[in-house]
């Protein structure tokens, strides 16, 4: 078993303590967690500290396209943020309990509410590339899980209950927001794929067969563990392309960083002014 699965809550203590020293005083309230091609949404930050995941104890280091990799803290629309310039992945080899690290550590450091964000493929045939969809709920039929193992009750109990995941409040605000910018979200069911490679044609029908409606490889473990400390969520999707099968158009991930950053300064103005009414 995977010395990681026994992280203990020292481990998060001392990554924190870390930060806190970065930080030098600054409180964060929010952490915002940047997807594929929408790290742009950092230069947001107005008198931002940047921290490297690689100078944080216990920290992995992301080596997906497009992820910096880096903290980025700041404050947007009188707002102290987090961002997370890059994530984890379980495909590039990381266990769940890396992948969700630096949610723990955000709760440790005070933050109780979170902005999580993806690039995905659009599964719902009504979709198209260049949409923003509400996440109203996931699908994980993987075994990977950042709860399995010894609990620790600083962050929540054994069996927590994941039946409102999502926040409808914040669902509900950001659709005005996005709304009075022109832009109408979708809503939708996101299905986890650990990936790296595309889902094939079959793959995408069955998750359609299941009810999801976009489909990525990220941010179901990040939400599990968020959800199991007890913060409020807010999970946006971005369309980038049309998945396997749904068009006769082949995938690539530069397609889908591209598509990311075409999107990115929309998508901005969006979070800037949610953040601001939060």
């Amino acid at each position: 078993m995977n010395k990681n699965q026994y992280y203990t809550y020292h481990d998060y203590e001392k990554s924190a303590d870390f930060m806190r020293s970065r930080l030098k005083g600054y409180k964060p309230e929010l952490l915002v967690i940047l997807g594929s091609g929408l790290g742009d949404m950092a230069a947001l930050a107005e008198n931002a500290t940047y921290i490297p995941y690689e100078e944080i104890p216990n920290f992995a280091v992301s080596t997906a396209p497009g992820h910096a990799g880096r903290f980025i803290a700041g404050t947007i629309n009188g707002k102290s943020v987090l961002m997370m310039q890059g994530r984890l992945h379980l495909y590039e080899g990381w266990t769940p309990f890396e992948v969700a690290y630096p949610v723990r550590v955000a709760k440790i450091l005070g933050i109780n509410s979170m902005i999580i964000t993806n690039a995905s493929g659009g599964v719902n045939s009504s979709f198209k590339a260049g949409d923003v969809m509400i996440i109203d709920d996931f699908i994980r039929l993987c075994l990977e899980n950042p709860l399995i193992g010894r609990n620790i009750d600083e962050f929540g109990e054994r069996f927590c209950d994941m039946t409102y995941v999502f926040d409808k409040e914040y669902a509900s605000l950001f659709e005005k927001v996005a709304i009075a910018r022109g832009v109408t979200p979708k809503h939708g069911i996101y299905y986890f794929a650990s990936g790296p490679m595309y889902e094939t044609p079959a793959e995408i029908r069955a998750i359609r067969a299941l009810g999801g409606d976009a489909v990525g490889m990220s941010t179901v473990h990040e939400c599990i563990a968020a959800a199991h400390t007890g913060m409020r969520i807010l999970g946006i999707s971005v369309i980038t392309n049309m998945a396997a099968g749904v068009t006769d158009e082949k995938l690539s991930g530069d397609e889908v960083i591209e598509a990311g950053k075409r999107i990115s300064e929309k998508l901005s103005a969006i979070m800037a002014d949610f953040i601001g009414k939060m």
